[in-house]
């Protein structure tokens, strides 16, 4: 029996875990926070003063009393090791996109050979973890090795849980000794912060002087694929690149759309509720899961939290998926493309901003054209996405969403906004003039007496656009799945803070102070910025090819691959944008492009590499051993005097010769060098990823000639339909 038929039977055996969760006595949503040292904990456990002074810094973001630290970290420890931890870890994610963590126990030796716990409010505060081994675009050199972790008060610690011991984990900021944000956690404090200044302008013109913070919000849908363990080991690619570099299509993929919102299997539903309680009991609000369009594909989604909370929230959903994934005998792909020919996996970031005193500002209301404090704010998002449309692409880029961008289930690299019926009638009112009425919303007669008839949206939704308004948020379509969030939510957050200032300068020196100034200054500052950034604004199929021509038209920027795309962070500009509001440096901003077109180069440099070695070490030796059969088969049968069909002998012996004539071709293309990182990206770009292509196409050939027991590699169908 072949290793793949082996794999098959073994799967096939395999029985869902059964859940150690007593959901019929006890819900699980009774864990929400469980393990979450959360403002109702620490109201519980720290001095009424104490815990009113940490509460003002997370609320208010105000800046952290350092004499409350000593007395929180006390608490903390003590109740981390009523869960059962024995050490602690500054968690922090550096610009590699992983999560990061060091590790100290609590333990301390006394003079009399004994140990006691101990975790003192220096320790909570602030860490230090070499820094020199992670990515920082030249900021630092290897041997300049000092790196610090400052704690992110507004992020709650945690405890993590694992089947040998439990560890308190303390979310913080990683920076460079000379000062540099190292990780994706500080540009986004720092985003925040500049959109909270210029949001507060604004709803000072409107009459709201409460000061409530203004903080973006973001709820992360994931999406990724589930392929059994068994499979997994069998396939160096996936385990090498996280993604399939050969294999011919299975007869059945998506075409019948029967996976998409389909029946969870047990097998897979087991592994969905124990991912979900864990998240639970970590505070992360989970909604929705369901089977996504491709097989073997599936989506979580939480529901809004505040921007920074999110970007650690969505890093530890991508851990906790793979982490499940593996207890229950599979592996969690997050690659924006495991597997061609059928839907890639994105990230979907709904975004939006509000505040204690008004709520959601992006909630247009039941009559979009009398709310004149959210019409400013979405056309300032208009006026942001059209001017900066590029940094939105570049912050998205990376050689996994590359191959999804453009693709018949993401949005295209031509970055537009949908705003949909209702409101794309409004601001056409105000460009004509001013806006009298909105579209209702309506009711949908169903026809069936039994059935209500349904309230009707104003429009409906465009799942092809890239940056779509959904009723109340935006959604910007075009994330990774394995991208972390905060660089489109740093983007978002500083384009929209830039677009904001400007439209609260223009009405600040419209009105002068006047009140009753304000609505013909909002109408005029409106009507402005759809004259002049109003072609981004598009409701139709961003997939024809006549949008693709309408927007080239338009002069709206097509940056399709990242070699392209990421050369507009240095854009002078763009530096300028980013520091102007303090969110990164040009410095900063140089470090990231540097080390994201290294990312690039080397993603594409192990791919072309593995190919290669696949192509060389598993697919050549079969195919050879198939033609030598076929050979054997044909000169027996000649001997016998027997005729002998030899089309499938020169089939197969013309596409082996093709394989090591193409296999030569991108072994000469991995062994150029240069020192021009960009040189370097668009070589691999024009033609190390062709030439990996070609090998694919003869191997995919191959394995529909050469005998199924003699292929090595478990197939597509086999991969995406065995469960």
């Amino acid at each position: 029996m072949s290793t793949r038929a082996k794999a098959i039977s073994a799967i096939n055996q395999m029985k869902p875990a059964k859940t150690t969760i007593p959901y019929k006595e006890e819900n699980s949503i009774n864990k929400f926070g469980e393990n979450v040292f959360s403002m109702s904990v620490m109201k519980k456990r720290l001095p009424n003063d104490i815990y009113k002074s940490l509460k003002k810094t997370v609320e208010n973001y105000s800046i952290l009393d350092a004499s409350v630290a000593g007395v929180v970290a006390n608490a903390m420890k003590d109740w981390a090791i009523s869960k059962g931890a024995s050490h602690y870890a500054h968690v922090f994610f550096p610009l590699t996109g992983a999560t990061a963590e060091k590790h100290d126990s609590f333990l301390v030796p006394d003079l009399s050979g004994n140990a006691i716990a101990e975790f003192s409010g220096k320790t909570l505060i602030q860490g230090e973890p070499d820094a020199s081994s992670f990515p920082s675009g030249g900021i630092r050199q290897t041997f300049e090795a000092r790196g610090y972790t400052a704690w992110d008060v507004t992020s709650p610690a945690y405890v993590m849980e694992s089947p040998n011991g439990a560890t308190l984990c303390i979310p913080t900021a990683f920076l460079s000794w000379t000062g540099e944000a190292l990780d994706k956690k500080t540009p986004i404090l720092r985003s925040m912060q500049a959109l909270n200044a210029q949001a507060q302008r604004i709803l000072r013109l409107f009459g709201d002087n409460s000061g409530k913070i203004v903080s973006a919000t973001c709820g992360a849908e994931q999406e990724y694929f589930l392929i059994d363990k068994h499979f997994i080991s069998l396939r160096p690619d996936i385990q090498a690149a996280g993604r399939s570099l050969f294999g011919a299509p299975s007869p059945k993929g998506q075409q019948f759309d029967d996976h998409y919102f389909g029946a969870i299997t047990d097998r897979v539903l087991a592994f969905m509720f124990e991912v979900e309680l864990e998240l639970y009991r970590l505070g992360i609000p989970v909604k929705t899961r369901h089977n996504e369009v491709a097989p073997g594909q599936f989506e979580v989604a939480p529901v809004f939290e505040t921007a920074n909370l999110a970007t650690d929230h969505q890093q530890l959903v991508m851990v906790t998926l793979k982490k499940i994934a593996k207890k229950h005998g599979m592996e969690c792909l997050l690659h924006e493309k495991p597997f061609a020919g059928i839907n890639g996996s994105g990230k979907h970031c709904n975004y939006s901003f509000g505040n204690a005193s008004q709520g959601n500002l992006l909630d247009p209301g039941a009559t979009p054209h009398e709310n004149a404090q959210f019409l400013v704010f979405c056309a300032a998002i208009i006026r942001g996405v059209h001017k900066y449309a590029k940094v939105l692409r570049a912050v998205v880029a990376s050689a996994g969403n590359d191959h999804r961008l453009g693709a018949n289930e993401a949005p295209p690299a031509i970055i537009s906004i949908f705003l949909g019926e209702q409101l794309a009638d409004v601001f056409e009112q105000i460009k004509n003039g001013g806006a009298t009425c909105s579209k209702e919303c309506g009711v949908m007669q169903i026809g069936v007496d039994a059935l209500p008839d349904l309230p009707k949206d104003a429009g409906d939704r465009n799942r092809t656009s890239p940056f779509a308004f959904t009723g109340n948020r935006f959604e910007f379509r075009a994330v990774g799945a394995d991208q972390s969030v905060s660089g489109p939510l740093v983007a978002m957050n500083t384009i929209f803070a830039e677009s904001i200032d400007y439209i609260a300068t223009e009405l600040e020196n419209a009105t002068a102070g006047d009140p009753s100034k304000l609505n013909a200054a909002v109408q005029d500052v409106m009507k402005k910025i759809i004259d002049e950034h109003g072609t981004i604004i598009f409701n139709g199929d961003n997939y024809t090819k006549e949008w693709h021509e309408e927007a080239a038209r338009r002069g709206l920027p097509n940056l399709k691959t990242t070699p392209e795309a990421l050369p507009v962070l240095i854009e002078d500009d763009v530096l300028e944008l980013f520091s102007k509001y303090n969110v990164l440096s040009k410095k900063e901003m140089h470090s990231r492009y540097e080390i994201y077109l290294e990312q690039y180069n080397k993603k594409i440099d192990v791919e072309a590499k593995t190919v290669v070695e696949m192509a060389k070490t598993i697919i050549y030796p079969a195919a050879v051993r198939y033609q030598t059969d076929l050979a054997d088969s044909c000169l027996k049968m000649k001997e016998l005097g027997v005729d002998c069909d030899d089309s499938v002998l020169k089939e197969t012996a013309g596409l082996i010769l093709e394989l090591k004539a193409a296999i030569k071709t991108l072994e000469a293309l991995i062994a150029h060098e240069s020192d021009d990182a960009m040189a370097e990206a668009k070589t691999y770009c024009e033609k190390t990823l062709p030439a990996m292509l070609n090998i694919r196409a003869i191997t995919d050939k191959l394995e529909g000639v050469v005998a199924d027991d003699l292929w090595p590699l478990p197939t597509y169908q086999e991969m995406l339909f065995t469960r």
